[in-house]
């Protein structure tokens, strides 16, 4: 799986101060990019499962219930204590067109989910983001 932002919300330097975005592997936030980045790729495994004719997703990445799953990126500032986060984003599986998901579970590609870092005004995008607020392919 392939997540792929651009738009990072860098312009307001003194505001946005060693603010970074990564993605959420169960507790922790990996893969942290600077605000200031002209765009921010994350690649991980996913694990997928039949089970009833329906398709499962899995692995320290997705977070949720069955039937309910989804990715966090999460924003945070970096400080010399670590990472302290104030915002996310969620990227639900439900929002993943289901052609896509299985063709990418019968191995046609890589799932990529492509998507803005700022909301309208200019502040790290948060809260559920749905299309066509990120657009999901297979390459």
């Amino acid at each position: 799986m392939r997540i792929e932002g651009r738009d990072l919300p860098g312009g307001d330097e003194l505001r946005l101060r060693n603010v970074h975005v990564g993605v959420q592997r169960k507790a922790e936030v990996v893969e942290r990019v600077p605000v200031s980045a002209a765009s921010a790729v994350w690649e991980f495994e996913v694990t997928t499962r039949e089970i009833d004719g329906l398709l499962d997703v899995g692995g320290p990445f997705v977070h949720g219930r069955p039937g309910a799953r989804f990715l966090y990126l999460s924003w945070g500032n970096v400080s010399e204590s670590g990472f302290e986060m104030f915002r996310r984003a969620k990227l639900m599986f439900g929002d993943i067109p289901t052609a896509l998901l299985r063709a990418a579970f019968e191995g046609g590609g890589v799932l990529v989910g492509e998507l803005g870092l700022s909301d309208a005004y200019g502040d790290p995008v948060c809260a559920r983001v749905r299309p066509p607020g990120i657009v999901w392919t297979l390459r």
